[in-house]
């Protein structure tokens, strides 16, 4: 399985445009590529997902181990996988490399190419990407490419990389329309992003003209085998229905997670609070997942129907999950009592660890399950049904409503790091199925 990590010395240093493009000149010559992107992130995948039509999901060392990440891996790789870093190579948890790119490339054994931007610098340059390369002894790091580069200046570029023991896969110049615009917490949806596919094609073209795609392709190609034996795929045959938000205020949601309950037997049925009146008919669970509600007051409020077929719902025992933007909006159906409001920062961001003080919707009592949280908004009624210790520092907090059906907070849940919630989840649904 060919497969490269896309990684760069910190934010902004050009990895998804040098991402997308590899992505779109792979397809180009025939390949099949899957995206991953590395760390809690779901609008990086799904961006991956529509604007380069390619299969995309995470690849998350905080929720897997190294035979989880291995198996998600071969799991959902066909033939050659394109893995996109997350800050800096090395950052990761509380000022260490915990859970960072590097993990990623360690425990899949996957070859780095690192993005340093060349704006500003020159030699300078080499010892940035030699103090990079060496400061793992295994830093998995074999090639590097420029952004904000031309051609005119690659030639001492590529001495500089080779001088530091590091090769050069090429070069992308720095243009206005290639960078990805991003709002407070990700990146623009593709459909938000006017021109992208025309954008899209030409990052393919100039791949092919300044970066070494056959260089790419031979580097991929080196990564050792995995031997880890890949995710059983053993779907059951649906026979429960899960209403699942989705649309352009509803938007973060891992496609692993709806894979999982796919799996356990769980059919999702998508609906657009945004559009529609109701929920769907015939369902026995519902998943309301984050996003951008608050960028949609006005059409979420003028929806009356659709937040009064949730509150009733909810009030009759529908086994129910709402995160982040999905938990603000239940305060605006009326399920949960308390005043939102907006904060001047980020709150609360960052890796957790729940663990229940109660049984409820999801788990017993005194059971964990790893998460992250991050919003600009908040609620002077946050829950307290889980205790959470957030990762690498001295912190904990209560939040989350947790009831027998009810599972409404601001973290948000990978369920493949811990399938047994997802299994309860679908345990609640069956008793709720009138069959």
């Amino acid at each position: 399985m060919r497969r490269l990590l896309i990684s760069g010395t910190g934010s902004g240093c050009g990895k998804t445009t040098a991402t997308c493009a590899l992505l779109s000149a792979l397809k180009a010559r025939g390949f099949a590529p899957t995206a991953f992107k590395c760390g809690p992130d779901y609008i990086d995948p799904a961006f991956h997902r529509e604007a380069s039509g390619v299969p995309a999901y995470t690849l998350d060392p905080f929720f897997l181990d190294g035979a989880g990440l291995r198996g998600h891996l071969t799991h959902h790789t066909r033939e050659f996988a394109v893995i996109e870093g997350a800050m800096g190579y090395y950052d990761g948890i509380a000022a260490t490399d915990q859970a960072s790119a590097y993990t990623v490339a360690r425990e899949t054994q996957t070859p780095v190419v690192l993005m340093v931007s060349a704006k500003g610098a020159a030699n300078s340059l080499g010892a940035m990407i030699e103090g990079f390369s060496c400061y793992r002894r295994d830093s998995f790091i074999q090639g590097v490419i420029f952004n904000d580069a031309n051609e005119n200046r690659y030639l001492d570029l590529r001495r500089i990389a080779e001088h530091a023991g590091v090769r050069a896969y090429g070069f992308l110049p720095r243009r206005r329309e290639w960078s990805v615009q991003s709002r407070n917490l990700g990146l623009l949806s593709p459909g938000e992003v006017h021109g992208w596919k025309e954008t899209l094609a030409e990052l393919g073209r100039q791949a092919e003209r300044t970066l070494d795609i056959d260089g790419l392709i031979a580097l991929a190609g080196t990564a050792s085998d995995l031997r880890d034996n890949p995710m059983a795929d053993d779907r059951e045959r649906p026979t429960l229905r899960v209403a699942v938000a989705r649309d352009e205020a509803f938007c973060f949601l891992y496609e692993e997670n709806l894979e999982l309950l796919a799996s356990l037997g769980c059919e999702p049925v998508f609906f657009s609070p945004l559009r529609d009146k109701k929920l769907p008919e015939s369902i026995q669970g519902l998943y309301l997942c984050g996003g951008y509600p608050e960028l949609y007051t006005r059409t979420l409020t003028e929806n009356a129907g659709l937040r009064e077929s949730i509150r009733r719902a909810v009030a009759a025992g529908l086994p129910t999950v709402a995160e982040g933007g999905g938990f603000l909006f239940l305060h605006d159906c009326g399920v949960i009592r308390g005043k939102t409001y907006k904060t001047e920062k980020l709150q609360r961001f960052g890796y957790i660890t729940l663990t229940a003080k109660r049984d409820n919707l999801l788990c017993k009592a005194g059971e964990s399950i790893r998460a992250h949280e991050f919003h600009y908004w908040d609620t002077d009624t946050p829950g307290d049904g889980f205790t959470a210790q957030k990762a690498g520092r001295n912190i904990t907090y209560s939040c989350v409503h947790a009831t027998d059906t009810l599972y409404a907070g601001f973290p948000h849940l990978y369920f493949p790091a811990r399938p047994a919630f997802a299994e309860r989840f679908i345990e609640r649904m069956k008793k709720n199925d009138p069959k």
